[in-house]
């Protein structure tokens, strides 16, 4: 019997995914659960799961082809011929199974055929190896066979995080040995397809680039005093198992410069032809994840402390690494941070995370010396660059915007002041 898998709507507000990746061909047999095919919407990438056990009778869209949510996305024959309808009937199955009722339903089946194929399953799904696609995905990148994983979720699932203490166990550490085999020259050239995350965020630059009239405007900043205050701050931040670093403190600053300056946290409607001011401060953070450039979200970051501001970055940049960020930690930020940690070199024009109206570059802190009061001595400086869309910010306000910005990173006591 033929199951036509449909591509389910997998976000709120998605019409439609770009096929990045199929993990299984024409012919292929499959299990349960196992990892069918990779779809990008928007900014995510979600690993979409086998809905049943078969062999795969006929892919519908090929790599790089957009397939519309509802639309059939793959056929799988299950090898049973097809039954005439009957009438259902109340089917004994084990609440603790962890058989996908309800993929059975979407596929259309229904009655006894539904009800036998789920009771001949949940048996077999006993002795399966229990972890969601995330936490597969993260098992092949790091080399582990979750058959060996000690598996501490609910009824036996296996999490992400089992899967990291096995890596870390001194058994998982030894290293592997395996011949080496020779190759021919290799080619002078590669080619490499033009979809998926890399040709999603091009298109995204792209448009920033031609929609919005970008200008910059840079300023040097003295954070001696910050980096004391984070120095001093590191140890309870520990306590607490969190990593401090200074982008909790300059998501700060750049909020309260955003109250001040309400028209930097806006876009505009192009439909409406309105400027949008967002009361709400959803502050983006890009930077390089495992498959590309990636803005997770710090969703109202006004309201979070700095220890919780430090403790959401840590999660979004797990998620990120894990492949489980959802849309909302991809998606409404209303003003973006671009920073590349100790890499962050030393000017850079940042370009406008499309449709909002700024975005502010972080580069390196470094020693350097500074003239105070006639003395030449050594401080901790940085610059901070911000790309303004000129159509909706004029440059008076934007350069003042990061004054302010200023103000408080150099004198962290007026930051804690400025907090709500």
């Amino acid at each position: 019997m033929a199951f036509e898998f449909h591509l389910p709507d997998i976000g709120e507000g998605v019409i439609e995914g770009e096929i990045v990746k199929w993990c299984v061909a024409e012919g292929d047999r499959i299990e349960l659960d196992q990892p069918l095919v990779e779809i990008m919407t928007d900014k995510a990438t979600v690993e979409i799961p086998a809905p049943r056990s078969g062999t795969i009778q006929s892919i519908r869209f090929a790599e790089g082809e957009i397939c519309p949510v509802g639309d059939v996305l793959v056929v799988i024959a299950d090898g049973v011929a097809d039954a005439p309808a009957a009438t259902p009937i109340p089917a004994r199955i084990d609440p603790d199974s962890t058989v996908p009722i309800a993929r059975a339903a979407t596929g259309g089946e229904n009655g006894v055929a539904a009800a036998a194929r789920l009771v001949e399953a949940a048996p077999v799904a006993r002795g399966r190896v229990l972890a969601t696609p995330a936490t597969r995905r993260l098992a092949r990148k790091l080399g582990v066979d979750l058959a060996t994983v000690t598996a501490t979720g609910k009824r036996g699932r296996i999490t992400t995080d089992d899967v990291r203490s096995h890596v870390d166990r001194p058994a998982a550490r030894q290293p592997s040995f395996a011949p080496v085999a020779i190759s021919e020259a290799p080619a002078l050239e590669e080619r490499i397809p033009f979809r998926g995350l890399r040709k999603r965020i091009a298109d995204n630059m792209s448009r920033a680039t031609h929609t919005a009239s970008h200008f910059t405007y840079v300023e040097e900043i003295d954070v001696t005093d910050l980096v004391e205050v984070r120095t001093r701050a590191r140890a309870r931040a520990e306590d607490r198992g969190l990593k401090l670093t200074y982008l909790p403190f300059i998501i700060k600053a750049i909020v309260a410069g955003l109250k001040k300056w309400p028209q930097l946290n806006a876009a505009l409607d192009e439909t409406t032809q309105e400027i949008v001011r967002k009361r709400y401060y959803h502050i983006g953070i890009a930077a390089q994840g495992p498959q590309g450039l990636m803005v997770t979200v710090v969703r109202d970051a006004d309201k979070r402390s700095i220890f919780d501001l430090a403790a959401e970055i840590a999660r979004l940049a797990r998620a990120v690494e894990d492949g489980t960020a959802t849309r909302d930690d991809l998606s409404g930020s209303t003003f973006t941070i671009t920073s590349l940690g100790k890499l962050g070199g030393v000017l850079a024009t940042p370009i406008i995370n499309f449709p909002e109206v700024g975005i502010v570059g972080i580069h390196k802190i470094a020693e350097r010396p500074a003239v105070r009061d006639g003395a030449i001595v050594v401080r901790s400086l940085m610059n901070l660059s911000i790309s303004l869309d000129h159509r909706l910010v004029d440059g008076w306000d934007g350069a003042m915007f990061l004054q302010d910005v200023k103000t408080l990173l150099e004198d962290p006591t007026l930051m804690f002041l400025e907090m709500v």
